[in-house]
């Protein structure tokens, strides 16, 4: 297949005309979970050519880039994250023919490609683990991963007192190959997703040659799973503490937010920058402090990193306009954009996150009141999408789509839902296929059913029932990022300016711009600021004043 080494000439490479120096700045990535997206040969599990045939809407939609979370071949453990094969490509979702063409489709619309990268652990049937387990103890492979005799008189107990993510210890005992019990591997997530030894310079010098493969390809960039996690602590120290999922985002562990990774994407920075047009690698990091997650977005290291402290923000302004000011301030350092996201394939919904009362997590099991969740999320969006930096639209949310709180049982597939202890395991309920028509077998996910079931009504969400309609949420996001893109003081920038509002309210001004948001569930009147550019609710203006709905968001000229 022909390698895409430049950028798509489409007003996106540095040659072209209209070029914006940056683009990651300001863009709105849209985030696809291949599984869930569309299905291209009907065999209820979507896939890279349903993604291909669906790339005019999100051309439509006006978004800058997609993202794809993992589609490598995988034994699908873990949704694709644990890679048996990271340059091959899961033949439940295609070919890399698959993947060149959608990469060449993509760029031929204007669009950039971001693929997932795994590199804090692979799948147990990576070839390098399973020729470590074949060979047993001094195998040199071993030194690829973490393994480690056991504690106890007959190394019974796991090396140090880590636990899973996904619940239980971060260890698992090997067997070797004459049956008796051996040493032992690191997972932090699951036992089928040991974790690399980054120390060891195989491991380094292969991932450099996997970004190159994908470069080639013509990827414009990463987004890196599980960022802050590849460097352990020298010696991994016991943590000294049980529980320790409720530490996660308030403390520096010793598997996770280590400063060595640092080094790590300095050397995949400099990998980046011999492409031309502008590839980028956007950090999944997960850190204590918004200062610390800037580490990761200094100049000679990763472009962007997701904001978490923003998307674990209840719908309150006080709470809201503290995380937007110290997001800002904490990038304005480095030189980095913010970013700003809402809903991802690992957190519940925000349409259902926000119909329910604040302070419940980020993974919840009741539906709560539907239609104050969705008002509160056209709102929260419409907010979102008015602050300096970057956005990103995980797939579905621009349908106003709630989380599927009722799967049975028995349909669920998240690992974590079967182990004990660990987190929630109700990702499946913002995985399920998104609704591309009122009618079908799978709302036209694919021309068969759909790998998770959909519930009843999601038609009358999906994008048929929304398109052309007025007032709908599809149409509040087509205009939204329209005039994002349209609007001079929108899009890149380090600040906003506080203006006067009342208790409980939001105004914010940019240059010839201003956002009001209500989160409280009485309407607030206001003086009228400029002139109405859009709105998550209708809004009167009654002469110099108009009245500011509960739980809405509108935009202004001024």
């Amino acid at each position: 297949m022909t390698q895409h080494l430049a950028a798509p000439s489409t007003g996106t490479s540095d040659e072209a005309p209209g070029h914006r120096t940056g683009w990651w700045q300001d863009a709105v990535i849209y985030q696809v979970y291949p599984r869930s997206f569309a299905d291209g040969n009907g065999d209820g599990m979507g896939d890279l050519a349903g993604i291909t045939a669906r790339l005019p809407y999100l051309r439509d939609l006006g978004v800058d880039a997609v993202w794809l979370s993992p589609f490598y071949a995988s034994p699908q453990a873990d949704a694709g994250y644990d890679v048996a094969d990271y340059r091959a490509i899961d033949p439940m979702f295609g070919t890399l023919l698959d993947a060149d063409e959608l990469i060449r489709e993509a760029h031929a619309l204007g669009l950039r490609i971001i693929v997932d990268l795994v590199p804090n652990h692979s799948s147990d049937q990576h070839e390098w683990f399973k020729r470590a387990l074949a060979e047993g103890p001094g195998s040199p492979l071993r030194e690829r991963y973490h393994f480690l005799p056991g504690k106890g008189v007959d190394g019974e107990l796991p090396p140090n007192d880590w636990e899973s993510i996904f619940g239980g210890p971060a260890w698992t005992r090997t067997t070797d190959p004459d049956g008796t019990p051996g040493e032992w591997y690191l997972h932090l997530f699951a036992p089928e997703q040991p974790d690399f030894n980054w120390e060891h310079p195989a491991v380094a010098d292969e991932f450099r040659s996997i970004l190159r493969f994908w470069l080639d390809m013509g990827v414009d960039g990463f987004r890196v799973d599980v960022a802050h996690g590849l460097v352990k602590a020298e010696g991994l120290p016991d943590l000294g503490a049980h529980d320790q999922l409720k530490l996660l985002g308030n403390d520096v562990m010793p598997f996770f937010d280590q400063d060595g990774v640092h080094e790590i994407y300095r050397s995949w920075r400099t990998i980046l920058d011999e492409y031309p047009g502008e590839r980028i690698a956007v950090a999944e990091a997960w850190t204590p402090t918004v200062e610390r997650t800037a580490n990761y977005v200094r100049p000679d290291e990763m472009h962007q990193a997701f904001n978490f402290q923003y998307l674990t923000t209840d719908w309150n302004a006080g709470e809201l306009r503290t995380v937007i000011d110290t997001s800002l301030a904490a990038m304005r350092p480095v030189g980095a954009p913010a970013t700003w996201v809402l809903s991802n394939h690992d957190v519940t919904r925000h349409a259902t996150r926000f119909a329910n009362p604040p302070g419940l997590g980020t993974q919840i099991r009741t539906a709560g009141d539907r239609e104050l969740g969705l008002r509160r999320a056209r709102a929260a969006t419409l907010l979102m999408l008015a602050l300096p930096g970057s956005a990103y639209v995980y797939q579905g949310e621009e349908l106003g789509l709630p989380d599927v709180t009722d799967l049975p049982d028995e349909a669920r597939q998240d690992p974590s839902f079967f182990r004990a202890e660990g987190q929630d395991g109700f990702r499946d309920g913002c995985r399920v296929p998104i609704p591309w028509t009122r009618e079908g077998s799978s709302y036209g996910f694919g021309d068969g059913s759909s790998w998770l079931p959909q519930p009843a009504g999601w038609g009358e969400l999906s994008v048929e029932a929304q398109t052309g309609t007025d007032g709908s949420t599809l149409e509040l996001y087509r205009a939204a990022i329209a005039a994002r893109r349209e609007h001079p003081g929108l899009g890149a920038g380090t600040d906003v300016e506080w203006l006067a509002a009342p208790e409980g309210v939001l105004a914010l001004g940019r240059p010839g711009f201003v956002c009001t948001v209500n989160t409280t569930g009485t309407p607030v009147r206001m003086a009228v600021p400029g002139t109405l550019l859009l709105a998550t609710a209708p809004v009167t203006v009654d002469g110099d004043t108009y009245e500011l709905p509960a739980d809405t968001t509108v935009w202004w000229t001024v």
